[in-house]
């Protein structure tokens, strides 16, 4: 048991490390990802290079069905770089690195989601983030599943409210 809640422990930071945004001023009128790689261009192509880089973030819990599985208050350091088609998010505190499914860009708006699964727990991360010079904001919604016998057994979500600040990398400044 004490196993499994490590392991629901690190999947639910490394996921915390992955957020970064939605309300706030954004919409849904996005570019979807299927739309744009139906016509044969790779939707990273279109997130803004400012996006990579390092980034310090806080997010605050907005609302929850779960107090006592989601943190009020997080901080952590955010390393957002791209290997071809793939956006890869690292945080060097945790030592978490994950993969992310880009949803879809529009100017300085971007989505992401990542999933993971340990055990018997399933957690879907969404981000969305806007960003405006060298700061975002944005919504990160968790969904926690837990399954038993190939049925969810139990659903609990949390959203955050994320400020970024960057720290180092290219400047978001003219994209």
């Amino acid at each position: 048991m004490k196993i499994l809640k490590k392991r629901i422990l690190i999947l639910f930071i490394t996921v915390l490390s992955l957020i970064l945004a939605s309300a706030l001023g954004l919409n849904s009128s996005m570019v979807c990802a299927e739309t744009t790689l139906k016509t044969g261009i790779s939707i990273i192509d279109n997130v803004p290079v400012g996006l990579f880089g390092t980034w310090r973030v806080v997010a605050v819990l907005k609302t929850t069905d779960s107090p006592q599985v989601f943190r009020p208050k997080s901080s952590d350091l955010w390393n957002l770089s791209r290997n071809d088609s793939v956006m890869n998010l690292n945080n060097p505190f945790t030592g978490a690195s994950a993969d992310l499914s880009v949803e879809f860009v529009q100017g300085n708006v971007v989505r992401f989601v990542k999933e993971g699964t340990s055990g018997d727990s399933h957690l879907t991360d969404s981000v969305e983030l806007k960003l405006d010079g060298n700061k975002f904001t944005g919504v990160n919604t968790l969904t926690l599943k837990t399954i038993s016998n190939g049925k969810v057994v139990r659903l609990q979500s949390a959203e955050y409210v994320l400020v970024g600040e960057k720290i180092s990398g290219m400047s978001v400044i003219g994209k």
